[in-house]
């Protein structure tokens, strides 16, 4: 099975997008929503959202194809700090193409490499999206 799975290579667009949203100023939640470019073999940007809740940001993705996500989110941590962790989270539905399912599982890691990454999350099925689950998955990170 490894040898069939197909590493795409990330759109230069979309990698000059992801540097810039890692430095950006603003303060509120924002998403880069990527998806696998099948014909091209590329990582692209589908679409870009801003002051997206976790629960807005769910809706907008599919519920039975694979996506990958940059979500910058407000944390606000148990101390009273807050922050602005840059989360990847990579949307695998259950019952998605499994041809599907290996190109964007081969190009997960070169994509979180090149966007330097390092809370990465994943899901099985869209629903499990909500911020509760962001805040715990967060929770881990101090």
């Amino acid at each position: 099975m490894s040898d069939s799975l197909v590493v795409c290579e990330v759109d230069p667009e979309l990698k000059e997008k992801l540097r810039k949203f890692r430095f950006r100023k603003e303060t509120n939640n924002a998403a880069i929503i990527m998806k696998v470019d099948k014909d091209r073999q590329m990582v692209v940007l589908e679409e870009e959202f801003q002051n997206i809740s976790p629960e807005e940001l769910r809706s907008e993705l599919p519920e039975r194809q694979p996506r990958f996500v940059v979500y910058s989110y407000k944390y606000s941590h148990a101390d009273g700090r807050v922050s602005y962790p840059l989360c990847f989270i990579f949307s695998s539905p259950v019952g998605c193409k499994p041809e599907q399912q290996m190109m964007y599982a081969g190009s997960k890691n070169s994509l979180v490499q090149t966007a330097e990454l390092t809370k990465v999350f994943e899901i099985r099925t869209t629903e499990d999206l909500t911020e509760a689950w962001l805040q715990e998955k967060l929770a881990f990170f101090r």
